[in-house]
């Protein structure tokens, strides 16, 4: 089932400016483009060579040094060096330095804890038998005074603070309301609404300048502003995109077809290259270098071969032959000077004999043996 494809999309119309300015100027532009397609894609087929052929044996090679000089050592180092030196420090450790911690902590630590814990029990409980049998009477038979001369002065001090209350706001509390009421209100209130009025007449006064300033404004800038836009920029904006857009179709309609046209180029280039070289390169070595090539191998070459073997297997043999004879007269030469060599006594080791292999016509038996 074929792939949804979107509708078309409907073509705006035209004017003739763009239609006048399109024509000369994808020419142009087709004619300064082609030259860079076409190096553009010899570039490429040069590129894809040069990895193919430099790169990525190179990038291979390079790989297999690295693993071979680097990759595999650190590995060998590790596997067999690294890992059993570890393990073998682990286990020192432990047996240096966690097996005595354990056996301290064990034997030593935990005792020594139990006894401070029981000492310490024993004090706390002393600690309760004196608070709860000495110092709590004490302290009931301490308290007793205390809290009756406590409510003597708790008395005193009450009647005290409620006479410096008293003086205290008939002398500030009641003055100080009496102020506030008759004179400190009424003078903030007038003030508040001097304020209020300044306020007001400030506003009026700055809203004028601002209506001023804004109209002076509109009038020498914005005005201006807005006609150059409108008159000026807007339409060069406009012209300008149609000039970029116009510019942009043509150099990817040109691209495209100087793309067509290198590939057009590329193939003619390659038929006439495997016309002129490859094909009567072919022709030569499968019509001429081929029979050549088997008629000097089996009538120079195999001839020469076999000649070869048969004179290398007649010297190896005539080399042993000699190496024999050298051998033998340095053997006669040293028994000519210094006599037979001295042959070795044979010496009885007392070693068990092999027993001999039973036949037909030999016995085991005492009385049957010969």
């Amino acid at each position: 089932m074929e792939p949804h494809k979107p509708p078309p999309q409907p073509r705006r119309p035209e004017g003739c400016l763009t239609v006048a300015i399109r024509v000369p100027l994808r020419i142009v532009v087709l004619v300064l483009v082609v030259p860079v397609r076409m190096a553009w894609d010899a570039l490429v087929v040069a590129g894809r060579v040069l990895r193919d052929t430099v790169l990525r044996p190179a990038g291979r090679a390079l790989l297999w040094a690295g693993k071979a000089l680097f990759v595999r050592p650190f590995a060998g180092l590790w596997r067999h060096v690294l890992v059993p030196g570890g393990r073998a420090l682990g286990r020192l450790g432990t047996v240096l330095v966690v097996v005595p911690a354990v056996w301290l902590y064990r034997h030593v630590l935990t005792p020594v804890g139990h006894a401070v814990a029981r000492l310490a029990g024993a004090a706390g409980d002393g600690l309760a038998w004196l608070y709860a049998r000495v110092l709590r009477p004490i302290g009931h038979a301490v308290a007793w005074p205390l809290r009756g001369v406590g409510a003597v002065l708790a008395a005193a001090g009450t009647g005290l603070c409620t006479g410096v209350a008293r003086l205290v706001r008939y002398l500030l509390v009641v003055p100080a309301r009496w102020l506030y009421d008759r004179v400190l209100a009424p003078v903030g209130r007038a003030v508040a609404r001097c304020g209020r009025g300044a306020a007001w007449l400030l506003g009026v006064i700055a809203a004028g300048i601002g209506a001023a300033l804004h109209r002076t404004l509109r009038i020498l800038f914005v005005l201006p502003a807005l006609a150059l836009w409108r008159w000026i920029l807007a339409p060069v904006g406009r012209f300008l995109a149609v000039v970029a857009g116009e510019v942009g179709a043509a150099l990817g309609h040109a691209w495209r077809i100087a793309g067509r046209i290198s590939r057009a180029v590329g193939r003619t280039l390659g038929t006439l290259f495997r016309w002129i070289f490859v094909e009567p390169v072919r022709w030569v070595y499968r019509t001429v270098l081929i029979p050549v090539g088997h008629l000097v191998r089996d009538a120079v070459l195999r001839p020469a071969a076999e000649g070869a073997r048969v004179l290398g297997r007649a010297v190896r043999e005539a080399l042993t032959s000699a190496r024999d004879t050298v051998r033998q007269a340095r053997a006669d030469f040293r028994r000519m000077l210094f006599g037979e060599p001295r042959q070795p006594a044979a010496v009885d080791r007392r070693e068990p004999q092999r027993p001999v292999a039973r036949t037909l016509g030999s016995s085991t038996t005492a009385l049957t043996k010969d």
